[in-house]
């Protein structure tokens, strides 16, 4: 069981430094931007130094129960470019 749990950090230690290289988005046009997300679908975009999120094309991209709400991020053109969603999880309304 301790081995799993180790395995499971450096995976997620990976994961997240991977996600981590590159160039961001400040140094990207809206367009290409736009792009990587469109042709792959989901992508890991840095929009600076130390931050990044997970971009979708659309809500098909998203875990069950979750649903894409729009998303902008600042490019070297534009100051909110609209690059496609993030996943969140859906509300659900239990008649209150």
């Amino acid at each position: 069981m301790r081995a799993l749990l180790v395995a499971a950090g450096i995976a997620g230690f990976v994961t997240g430094a991977g996600a981590q290289s590159g160039s961001t988005t400040l140094a990207m046009t809206c367009a290409q931007a736009r792009g990587i997300v469109a042709s792959r679908g989901a992508a890991v975009l840095r929009t600076g130094p130390a931050t990044y999120d997970r971009y979708v094309r659309d809500g098909s991209f998203c875990a069950f129960r979750e649903t894409a709400r729009p998303a902008w991020v600042r490019t070297a053109d534009v100051a909110q470019c609209p690059v496609g969603g993030v996943c969140g999880s859906v509300e659900i309304d239990n008649g209150r």
